[in-house]
């Protein structure tokens, strides 16, 4: 069976179905006393610091990312990948490995549109972060000011949702939840249901005393938004950061509508546990918490405007004094591993993973070299318990980044 937590998953990366972040038991472990630290991607690094921590992506070095890939995807059976890797001063890396179609032989590339999981995270807080700065609402406001019914929501602060220490249950991880989506994976779900499941189940721990993957925590932060926006959701994001961001090639669907040409996904988190592919399954069981979409170039923007606040104009997405405290990343069970309201800091590349049925991402920047890497690929299923996205970050940041590398742990999305 497989582990219900994280996708920080990947959810954090610790991050994505929407699972991403993972080392599943410790994630309900107690975060180290160690005082929290801010990452330092509030503000672009200067010039003088370009290239710092990656090497050059030399023709030879580019070869070995090249073997370090395929020999992930033989390892792991991956059908498709994409990667890309861009610096300021030491070249780029783009290139596409493998199908998009099992069935049909056509080939990844990197124009498709990919399901992201758990990515949808950073989108969700950077909305809710934005409303921050409008003075509509703060972060040590409690849950239960704007919804009711939550467990503990007198105590629970928005603060704590958007940094996974609630000691709220995890619906994805609840066993009716994930019956209800593998019988019928085309069934959509309102965010009420979701909570739903969450709800039946006691609080884990008092709010702020653990770190706890756990996709409920966005639910509730997406009817905060809209509640306090007076918008839907994806009308919210597509107005307020996807039009800033000029991420045209990235949405929020509010069905199974998945734009062409994208590719096809394959996950084993079935009802028979046989892999199938999800392409058409509805994602609006993983909604504020893991339901977009998006391409390989609207990510490799994303990924410095989340950890900066700064839009490719140059004007703020979000402010520096509110990006400050989004990129305190306190310590998490997993060694090298913080996490910061809806970000993560691992060995210093800041970003978020994503991970649901048939898909899995990773979208990281590190500050130090004003550096992207971007991986998305078309299955979830794991490699000796090991998360494929995390495979690929692992092995890919070891050649180029190797005072850096990116070793989390991630885990599935329904589960």
């Amino acid at each position: 069976m497989r582990h219900p937590y994280l996708r920080l998953r990947t959810g954090i990366v610790v991050a994505t179905a929407l699972g991403a972040l993972v080392a599943a038991p410790a994630a309900s472990g107690a975060v180290t006393a160690a005082p929290p630290t801010a990452a330092t991607a509030t503000e672009p690094p200067s010039p003088s610091s370009s290239g710092d921590g990656v090497v050059e992506l030399t023709p030879a070095v580019r070869q070995q990312v090249d073997e370090a890939v395929q020999r992930v995807m033989k390892q792991a059976s991956i059908p498709g990948v994409t990667v890309g890797i861009w610096t300021p001063d030491k070249g780029e890396y783009v290139k596409s490995f493998g199908v998009a179609d099992k069935n049909t032989g056509r080939a990844m590339n990197p124009g498709l549109y990919m399901r992201i999981g758990s990515e949808t995270k950073t989108f969700t807080v950077t909305a809710l972060l934005q409303l921050v700065d409008q003075g509509k609402v703060g972060l040590d406001d409690t849950i239960g000011k704007y919804i009711d019914g939550v467990p503990n929501g007198d105590k629970i602060t928005l603060r704590q949702l958007a940094g996974m220490r609630s000691g709220l249950f995890n619906y994805s991880a609840d066993e009716d939840f994930f019956k209800a989506l593998t019988s019928d994976p085309q069934r959509p779900f309102t965010p009420q249901q979701l909570l739903a499941y969450s709800f039946k189940h006691p609080v884990l721990f008092p709010p702020g005393e653990k770190f706890y993957y756990c996709n409920t925590n966005l639910i509730l932060l997406g009817l905060v938004v809209e509640q306090m926006s007076g918008q839907h959701l994806d009308d919210y994001i597509q107005d307020h950061v996807l039009d800033p961001a000029g991420l045209d090639h990235t949405l929020f669907p509010t069905g199974n509508e998945f734009p062409t040409p994208h590719s096809q996904g394959y996950t084993d988190q079935t009802a028979t546990g046989a892999v199938e592919d999800s392409a058409d399954w509805d994602p609006s069981w993983g909604w504020a918490a893991g339901a977009m979409i998006s391409r390989l170039d609207d990510l490799r923007v994303w990924a410095r405007t989340v950890a900066t606040g700064v839009l490719p104009d140059g004007g703020r997405m979000i402010s520096p004094a509110t990006q400050r405290q989004r990129l305190i990343t306190p310590p998490t069970p997993i060694p090298g591993a913080g996490y910061g309201l809806g970000i993560f800091d691992v060995q210093g590349w800041i970003g978020h993973n994503g991970s649901l049925p048939g898909y899995e991402s990773l979208t990281i920047y590190l500050p130090s070299a004003r550096a992207t890497l971007v991986v998305l690929l078309n299955t979830d299923i794991n490699y000796k318990n090991q998360e494929p996205s995390t495979l690929f970050g692992d092995a890919i940041t070891t050649i180029v980044s190797p005072q850096h590398v990116f070793n989390l742990p991630a885990e599935p999305a329904a589960r």
